[in-house]
């Protein structure tokens, strides 16, 4: 016989009762307040490039247009030489 027990460790921490009284009033019904802090905590996530892998809503005839007034306006641009 086998038996699996899975623990959630925790850590335990020190609010102010202004904090704790701040993430009280944002939990909503069953919500523990891990789970605001989670919450919280995935606001606060700068977004990552790879969240608009696979986003575009064109056709890929619009893409390729789009990459050609890219390059386009990427030509317009001189490079200059930076002397250090």
């Amino acid at each position: 016989m086998r038996m699996y027990i899975r623990m959630h460790m925790v850590k335990v921490i020190s609010l102010s009762n202004k904090a704790y009284m701040s993430l009280k009033a944002l939990k909503r019904g069953d919500d523990s307040f891990s789970d605001v802090v989670l919450k919280l905590a995935e606001k606060e996530k700068k977004p990552s490039i790879m969240d608009l892998a696979g986003k575009w809503p064109g056709t890929k005839e619009d893409a390729i247009a789009f990459k050609k007034m890219i390059e386009q306006d990427r030509n317009k641009f001189k490079l200059r030489e930076v002397h250090w």
